[in-house]
């Protein structure tokens, strides 16, 4: 499943991303919440890649899922489309998740149920509970709109900037704070840490491993993991692909139900 496309130490240098040495440091936040978001979800105008998902509970016991997501930009560090079909286990298979992603307004997120033929509209207040019993969160795929949060640097390294973010909405999700570390030379968040309301974290966010694909670098292992309960669940993506001109009408109410299959297949 992986591809030539691990842990934090194999990150690459600055010169492999730009061919020159880093610029000096940035210290406005706001560039750095917005070039970290862009680098994390904007690579390309589209993209596919195929995902083998593994979640272990905190007993060790292991559940698979793969899936193939496609992504769409409507502009660049705007509204985004995904689509995301599973095709393992069995009885997710043909299963469909999709997110009409919006910078203004909440998200459009949509689930499809094959077994019982039903389009499920996911609201805004589910968006932080579990994907498909994983420990990523249905905001995960898309990312959660950085307008929502207010946003600290809290020091810069020789390698990093740590962030502190705070949600302008604390009645709407479950964590007091979450604090992000962002390498400098891929501008990717690397491990993001939530915290509850005692200052204590409880779920974290990790990018495993970085390469470079087709100019872009990216993240091809992550991983969250329940720090309070146990347990983890980690994606690995292969077979990834930027910029192969996906039409509008993949993003629509029809291809819940008839899946996309020409771009669904594996690019030559």
């Amino acid at each position: 499943m992986r591809t030539s496309m691990q842990a934090l130490s194999l990150l690459f240098t600055g010169a492999l991303w730009t061919g020159t040495a880093l610029a000096e440091d940035l210290t406005d936040v706001g560039t750095i919440v917005d070039q970290a978001n862009h680098a994390a979800y904007y690579q390309g105008e589209d993209g596919r890649s195929e995902v083998r998902m593994v979640i272990r509970d905190d007993q060790g016991r292991e559940q698979l899922r793969q899936f193939t997501i496609l992504r769409k930009d409507v502009t660049d560090g705007g509204d985004q489309n995904f689509y995301v079909a599973f095709s393992r286990p069995a009885d997710v298979r043909n299963t469909v998740f999709m997110v009409a992603k919006h910078v203004d307004r909440d998200d459009d997120r949509w689930l499809y149920l094959p077994g019982l033929d039903l389009v499920k509209r996911i609201s805004a207040g589910d968006k932080r509970t579990s994907f498909v019993g994983s420990h990523f969160f249905y905001e995960d795929v898309s990312g959660r709109n950085p307008a929502e949060d207010s946003f600290e640097l809290m020091e810069t390294t020789a390698d990093q900037y740590h962030l502190k973010a705070t949600p302008k909405d604390p009645q709407s999700v479950e964590f007091s704070q979450y604090q992000l570390w962002i390498d400098k030379a891929s501008m990717l968040p690397v491990r993001i840490d939530y915290f509850d309301s005692g200052a204590e974290p409880y779920r974290r966010v990790e990018a495993l491993e970085i390469q470079d694909i087709q100019g872009f670098p990216t993240v091809v292992t992550s991983r969250v993991s329940d720090l309070r309960g146990g347990g983890a669940t980690t994606m690995e993506f292969g077979f990834m692909k930027y910029d192969i001109g996906l039409p509008d009408e993949v993003f629509t109410e029809r291809s819940l139900r008839t899946l996309p299959r020409d771009w669904l297949r594996r690019p030559q």
